[in-house]
């Protein structure tokens, strides 16, 4: 993320394609300044963790894991609880101010080519490899 300039292009693309909004706090990807223009920025998003702790915890049934990593969202299940957002180790999911449906990150990649500088890129990820615990972004 050395190079993203914080244009918020991604928010934007993730928002409209992908949840039909034209605010980017509806995307699934969030790019937050890390404590000014001189620290830079990073990208908080939905790590497709093998054993979702958001999934574990709906009580609806609404995310449900995926083969693979990551969840998938059942809209018409949600009970708007935020348990989910609650319980992500990496604060990726987010309830929406309008609909209080969780915004999380579905993988799609739509966010990736509207990024000027190359900061994102779709990757295939072995679980296997991680060695530590996920930490929250506020740690």
């Amino acid at each position: 993320m050395e190079r993203c300039i914080g244009c918020y292009s991604c928010m934007f693309a993730c928002a409209r394609m992908v949840h039909n909004a034209l605010s980017w706090s509806r995307s699934g990807i969030r790019v937050r300044s890390r404590g000014g223009l001189t620290a830079g920025f990073e990208a908080n998003y939905c790590l497709a963790c093998p054993k979702p702790a958001c999934s574990a915890v709906c009580p609806s049934g609404a995310l449900r894991e995926r083969r693979g990593g990551g969840v998938r969202y059942r809209r018409e299940l949600c009970l708007r609880c935020g348990d989910c957002a609650r319980a992500c180790p990496v604060s990726a999911i987010e309830m929406d101010g309008e609909t209080g449906e969780p915004v999380v990150c579905l993988h799609c990649g739509h966010c990736v080519p509207f990024c000027p500088h190359g900061c994102l890129a779709m990757v295939e990820k072995d679980h296997t490899e991680r060695q530590e615990p996920v930490r929250p972004l506020s740690e």
